[in-house]
């Protein structure tokens, strides 16, 4: 059976990996090695402030994880993300997934501002988010892996690639795999990054159609177990309640695992975009079940995933600048 399973994870990968647009010259200019000699104790900082805040508040771990993600998908892992507005720049943090939603960059500079007193003008904050999603899944119980660095930061920001490029909680499987596809990520890497649901909070907005109004007959959506969506539609109401936060997964919400898959096989994945990893796709669905029985691949499969994501379209050599602070560009 263990036989059959790597050798089916192994035929998709090659079958469905879409050739990569991406500037991804990681071997030339990312290595973990980056700051060896610069900036001996970048990790060790990273680190300390990521299990701090999280410690204060286990749920900064998935926003963390999140922000990097979401820096990824727009211009590439730069950092354009954290910016805030001002003179020409309009801040992604006002697009639609982020607005109300991102945060953590409080911890972000709080990392910035202690490497910025040990190495002035050296690391990115690039890299430094790349790093905490790192620490964050390690620190909840998630895989560890050695994060190549060299990332340098954008001088500006894209609030349409914001919200035309990051995959929506409501958006079909084919438009989501397109969305992953543009950056050089395959179905695998979606099914295994979307793990990262494992924990983690959602607003009633993300999901509050699938109660209600699935479909536009004003029924709720039948793959969506009917008791569970009982129990959810008490605080997530057909108006109001819009902010109202509900666990991604309700078995272990705070403990990065495998359950996120095993809640999925129950019909209890909270988000459209969760749920039809099982119902839409026949490859997505065997990766489910796959990773529902073997925490062990899903956790081998989800760190190759995060290298391979935090590499897309780094700004290396004398492109970008590295930050003094990571809101805003320095002149």
């Amino acid at each position: 059976m263990v036989n059959f399973i790597n050798f089916f994870l192994l035929f998709s990968l090659l079958v469905f990996a879409p050739f990569c647009h991406c500037e991804n010259k990681v071997g030339d200019y990312l290595y973990p090695q980056f700051y060896d000699k610069s900036c001996p104790n970048v990790e060790d900082i990273v680190k300390s402030v990521v299990a701090k805040a999280v410690a204060k508040e286990p749920r900064m771990a998935a926003s963390l994880l999140r922000l990097h993600f979401h820096d990824c998908f727009v211009k590439g892992c730069d950092a354009s993300i954290l910016l805030d507005s001002s003179g020409t720049i309009i801040s992604e943090k006002r697009s639609n997934p982020n607005r109300n939603s991102a945060r953590g960059f409080e911890v972000i500079e709080e990392i910035k501002s202690a490497i910025e007193k040990e190495c002035p003008n050296t690391v990115s904050c690039a890299d430094i988010l790349t790093l905490a999603a790192r620490d964050s899944t390690v620190l909840t119980g998630g895989p560890g892996w050695d994060v190549p660095l060299g990332r340098r930061d954008s001088l500006g920001a894209s609030i349409s690639g914001s919200n035309n490029n990051i995959p929506a909680p409501n958006n079909t499987f084919q438009t989501i795999l397109t969305k992953f596809k543009l950056k050089g990520l395959n179905i695998v890497d979606l099914v295994a990054l979307s793990g990262s649901h494992t924990i983690g909070d959602s607003r009633c907005t993300s999901f509050r159609q699938r109660l209600y109004n699935q479909t536009g007959n004003g029924k709720s959506d039948f793959t969506l177990d009917q008791n569970y969506a009982a129990q959810l539609r008490t605080r997530c109401p057909r108006s109001g309640g819009d902010q109202n936060l509900f666990v991604l997964d309700f078995v272990t919400p705070v403990k990065f695992d495998n359950n996120y898959y095993k809640n999925l096989l129950a019909n209890k994945g909270l988000l459209s975009s969760d749920e039809i990893l099982l119902t839409k796709n026949q490859v997505s669905a065997a990766l489910v079940k796959t990773y529902a029985e073997r925490n062990d691949l899903f956790f081998e499969q989800f760190a190759t995933s995060m290298v391979k994501m935090g590499n897309i379209t780094p700004l290396t050599g004398s492109r970008g600048e590295i930050r003094k602070r990571c809101r805003k560009i320095n002149s």
